[in-house]
Formats: C-alpha cells, structure tokens, sequence
C-alpha cells in the first residue's frame, strides 16, 4: 500500500491541489456571497475585467462554457450594473462587455484577496518553487 504522506504519490497532489483551491476561493466567495453571487460570476468579472470590450462569444470560448451556460449569470452581473453589454461599432450583432465602475471595485476587491494569498506563498517558497508552480499550472491547462 503506498505511504500517503509520500509527496511523490499522485493522490497527494490532489489533496494539496484540492485543499489550495478551497483556501484561494473562500475569501472571495465571502464577498459574492454577500451579494448573493458566485464563482462563476467572479470568473466572468475577472475575464471581462481583463479584457475590457471582449465579445460574448470570446467568454464563451476563454470560460469554456456553453451560450446556454453563461446566459443567466452573465443577465444577473448585467442586471446589477457590474458589466456593461454595448455593440460592436464593427459588427452590430457583437456585444462587447466591460466592467461598470461597481464592477471593477468589486473585481478589483476579489483579486486583490486571491493575488495576496498567491504572493505570500510565492514569498514564502521562493522563486525557482513559483517558477515550478507556475510550469505544473501551464501544463495542467493545456491537457
């Protein structure tokens, strides 16, 4: 039976993988929740907030979600007045989203939690540990 507390075993990773992401989450989903939002509303404020007039369908495929699945959450951030929808000058059936301004205190709030905890670990464990985070991440992203 393999040793559990052996780093080298698969099944660690996903418990420390599992574990990291709850601990990178929960301050951020304090504050949707207290607005009554979510994940998936912070993912589309965090792409729209990095990429202001990005299309409808450029979320889509950076989510990776369906038009179906994105619809009510991106409504809601819509409905709230924390992202604006304008038509393209280019193609008027192309909606080009951005962040209103509550938008981007909020983005800028959720952010800040998550870039705060990254840079204290990073700190922590120094950079040739944060050039190997950052090398896992990519190659985890491009299965």
């Amino acid at each position: 039976m393999p040793d559990p507390f052996d780093d080298r075993d698969p099944r660690r990773a996903i418990e420390r993988f599992y574990f990291a992401y709850r601990a990178f989450t929960a301050g951020a989903d304090r504050l949707l929740e207290a607005r009554g939002l979510g994940r998936v509303h912070h993912r589309i404020l965090y792409f729209v907030g990095r990429n202001p007039g990005m299309s409808v369908g450029a979320l889509i495929d950076a989510l990776g979600v369906s038009k179906q699945a994105l619809n009510a959450p991106l409504r809601m951030l819509l409905d709230n007045d924390l992202i604006r929808a304008e038509t393209s000058p280019d193609d008027r059936r192309v909606r080009q989203l951005s962040l209103s301004a509550e938008g981007q205190a909020l983005e800028a709030q959720l952010t800040a939690i998550q870039t705060d905890l990254l840079g204290r670990a990073f700190a922590d464990c120094g950079s040739a540990a944060t050039d190997g985070w950052h090398a896992v991440m990519k190659r985890l992203a491009a299965s």
